[in-house]
């Protein structure tokens, strides 16, 4: 087992640094500069409890069963909560599901078929001697490669799950199957959420709903213009704001639009806006303009532009889809982003336990010493180095299992950015938790991203000497804007 670090070596404050209610930078933001803030509405307006993803994994588990007459026995597999996680890569023609970090490395250790995990050896050996997938086999741009597909949804962990379960199912019965048709089904089955979470109380799974209130209308208040842009069906959403605002929940809003097939409703000039009636009915008259009160289907974003002059900074968005909400608008369209990562209240409070402090200062010390000490040759110290090599990777394992015992955490891979953290860094100017976090900061408040020391640049600040990083503002000097 690795050694516990004495307290004594840890920087007093170093545990509780983070708070769960921050919103960090990834670049600079002046909320002074923005007067337009446009929603997604699942994960985003509206966040879900858990037991959502057992619903959904349900749902699609007896879809498959059902409808594509897959072997009964799938159906005694439950839902296994905390079993994948957001950001993770499925080998569609292997059947691997796994955790793929910045530079295109397979995260040895981190590689399932089924339900068990897959030896490294055999991880080398699959992919040619190396843990590296090429780039012309990774996903693209929106996520899916020719070879790999990243679940970067929050509704896809139930699908990951299921996934799992399914190929576990074949491989222990020792059942021939193509695992490139059991995802084209299982993604089937598992999508759209929304559509088939329409007939049911979906009110009940949601979280939050007041605070989601809060934001709103302190935006309107302030004469901020509000939007809404998403892929879920009109009387789904009806449903879930009327719950969390109010009847007059379309009251607050500028611009409201559903059903708008993201991403190819930002990067894509094919679909008109269409107009529903108030009982939700497909209206057929050209759409001049985008009037407040009025409720629109589909459409692009070119026009959207034509029609409200919403152009670059003044505009912020909020999505939880990396690829999908924020991408497009970032890299072709200028507008401000802001990522809604819920998982972050969970690793927040993993990364401000004593464990975790402990273990990431003897990891770091490890690292330090091994770097400065591989040039002793003689036999005593290679065997020093070899046991500081086994602690290194057995406190890296224990690390990962503070977050997830499968997976880790979905920010890194060991030392590395994950490829989700890369890509949460390339697409969104601001990530959060929630826009709850919106209730902590006054509305001209400037975000800005910490200079963190590049590889060749010595840290200048003790918070970066302790911690990497120290991300915190002191949000209760702000708690009277609540």
């Amino acid at each position: 087992m690795p050694k516990i670090v004495s307290p004594d070596l840890i920087p007093p404050g170093v545990c509780n640094l983070l708070n769960p209610s921050t919103i960090y930078a990834n670049n600079e933001v002046d909320l002074d500069e923005v007067e337009i803030y446009g929603f997604d509405y699942d994960y985003t307006l509206a966040l879900y409890s858990n037991t959502l993803d057992t619903m959904i994994y349900n749902t699609a588990r007896d879809f498959l069963v059902k409808h594509y007459k897959y072997p009964e026995g799938i159906s005694k597999y439950d839902y296994i909560p905390n079993f994948a996680a957001r950001g993770l890569h499925y080998d569609i023609q292997k059947g691997l599901l796994m955790k793929i970090d910045a530079f295109h490395y397979i995260q040895l250790g981190t590689v399932y078929r089924g339900l068990n995990p897959v030896p490294d050896e055999e991880v080398l050996e699959l992919y040619g001697g190396t843990n590296h997938v090429p780039l012309e086999e990774v996903s693209g741009f929106y996520g899916k490669g020719p070879v790999m597909k990243q679940f970067m949804d929050v509704f896809s962990i139930p699908e990951m799950t299921l996934l799992a379960a399914a190929n576990d199912y074949f491989n222990s019965n020792d059942i021939e199957y193509d695992p490139g048709h059991l995802y084209k089904d299982v993604s089937v089955s598992a999508f759209p959420h929304s559509d088939k979470l329409e007939s049911k109380d979906n009110t009940k799974y949601i979280l939050r709903g007041d605070e989601t209130y809060a934001v709103l209308h302190r935006l309107a208040s302030h004469g901020k213009k509000l939007f809404l842009i998403t892929n879920s069906p009109f009387s789904f959403v009806d449903k879930g704001m009327k719950y969390m605002v109010g009847k007059d929940w379309r009251d607050l809003f500028d611009i409201v639009i559903v059903q708008a097939d993201k991403p190819h409703f930002f990067n894509s000039c094919g679909k008109p806006f269409r107009r529903l009636d108030s009982n939700g009915d497909l209206q057929w008259d050209k759409i001049k303009s985008l009037d407040k009160g009025q409720v629109y289907k589909q459409g692009n974003l070119f026009d959207f532009l034509r029609l409200t002059g919403w152009r670059g900074s003044k505009v912020l968005y909020f999505g939880d889809h990396l690829y999908s909400d924020l991408a497009d608008l970032m890299l072709r369209h200028g507008w401000r982003t802001g990522a809604i990562v819920p998982e972050l209240e969970v690793e927040t409070r993993v990364v401000n336990t004593e464990q975790y402090a402990q273990g990431l200062t003897w990891l770091q010390a490890l690292t330090g010493l091994l770097e400065r000490m591989q040039m002793h040759r003689d036999p005593e110290s290679k065997k020093v180095l070899q046991d500081w090599l086994k602690e290194r990777e057995e406190l890296r394992a224990v690390t990962k299992n503070l977050f997830n015992p499968h997976f880790g955490s979905i920010f890194r891979t060991c030392h590395n950015p994950t490829y989700f953290s890369r890509r949460l860094c390339r697409f969104s100017d601001v990530y959060m938790a929630s826009i709850s976090c919106l209730l902590n900061y006054d509305l001209s408040y400037t975000f800005y991203p910490r200079r963190t020391p590049l590889q060749h640049e010595a840290p200048l600040w003790m918070d970066q000497l302790c911690t990497g990083c120290m991300k915190t503002p002191f949000l209760e000097e702000m708690a009277h804007i609540r």
